[in-house]
């Protein structure tokens, strides 16, 4: 992605006594661009937003914001607003009040202070709300007044930490794409923490993969779906058949029994890998058309597709499918090359 690099770590690590939350974290984030940190709880994500805004100090390692070390800058003093899941709005205070808050206490001239509360009101769609009351509000409006409020300070980073956990899906799926809209409008960095592999693939520019305060994959949406790096990346970003396999040399590789042609390449001869299949990408077909060959052991209708577990010789394969096939049926299980992902790090 282009753009200047607005923040850097360097070798961040955080300990919270004998505990390493953070483990030598390199990271450039850049001008405009909306980079989701996602992994399960106790990843290190949030330990990570929370040194970016200044509320933890690392245990060691350089913080940089546009090239300078802002480690002991405090965070009223950075150019960094934090949106936080419990969005701390004031309850005595109207909408109108909770964006004003931070203008009223950078002495920020009366017109020039309502002209950008308006502003705000329009960008998340509260126009009309001034008087009311928050607690009155939706989580979805309450959410936005949040949002509001970070935004009127005109910060150059906005940090947000999983401030859709407290919205219903529907709610949620709608959100994802007003934050989306909402960053590309004001035109500044979004840093935002998940751990709803779905949320991190649909809004961001740039998705960071974390597991036991380490970075597993930092890569677009895309790279990081049908590029995972290892084991944990594919289990965590969607489903996977993962298996061990053989590279036995550019572009053949084998598992379950059999070779296959990939696209992968620059492994050493018979070195241990480790193969990816997304459940997409498995194609359900005759049992003499198959690559390999199974009996469907279970069907799970899904909506917008069939979810399937097919017994193999050796394993369970997971399918998803338009095309349901019944329980007890035996299918061939045919991939292509272009759907064969090769990850080596095995011993």
């Amino acid at each position: 992605m282009n753009g200047n690099i607005i923040i850097e770590l360097n070798g961040i690590s955080k300990s919270f006594g004998s505990e390493e939350v953070l483990k030598d974290i390199d990271l450039k984030i850049r001008e405009n661009e909306f980079l989701t940190l996602l992994g399960p709880s106790g990843c290190g994500k949030t330990t990570t937003l929370r040194i970016i805004g200044g509320f933890e100090s690392a245990s060691k390692g350089e913080l940089l914001f546009e090239g300078k070390d802002i480690s002991g800058v405090p965070p009223y003093e950075r150019q960094i607003n934090t949106v936080f899941q419990k969005y701390a709005l004031f309850p005595h205070l109207d909408v109108y009040g909770n964006i004003a808050f931070g203008l009223k206490i950078k002495k920020v001239p009366k017109d020039e202070m309502h002209e950008r509360i308006l502003e705000m009101l329009r960008l998340v769609d509260l126009k009309g709300f001034e008087k009311r009351n928050v607690n009155s509000l939706s989580g979805g409006q309450q959410q936005r007044v949040a949002i509001a409020r970070a935004l009127v300070n005109k910060p150059k980073v906005l940090l947000l930490d999983e401030p859709l956990g407290a919205l219903d899906l529907k709610l949620r799926k709608e959100m994802q794409h007003e934050l989306k809209r909402m960053q590309q409008s004001v035109g500044i960095t979004f840093v935002y923490v998940t751990h709803d592999q779905e949320e991190a693939l649909t809004m961001s520019d740039t998705v960071v993969v974390m597991d036991k305060g380490v970075i597993q994959q930092n890569g677009t949406p895309i790279d990081v779906y049908n590029e995972p790096k290892n084991a944990f990346v594919a289990s965590f970003i969607g489903e996977s058949n993962i298996m061990d396999g053989i590279m036995h040399e550019d572009f053949l590789v084998e598992f379950s029994g059999k070779r296959f042609v990939c696209v992968d390449r620059g492994f050493r001869e018979r070195e241990k890998v480790q193969v990816v299949v997304r459940p997409e990408d498995v194609e359900i077909v005759s049992p003499e058309k198959g690559d390999l060959t199974g009996v469907v052991t279970e069907v799970t209708f899904k909506g917008v597709h069939y979810e399937m577990e097919i017994r193999g010789d050796d394993r369970r394969w997971l399918v998803h499918s338009t095309r349901m096939v019944p329980v007890g049926s035996s299918v061939g299980i045919k991939i292509v090359p272009d759907n064969i992902h090769v990850m080596g790090g095995l011993s």
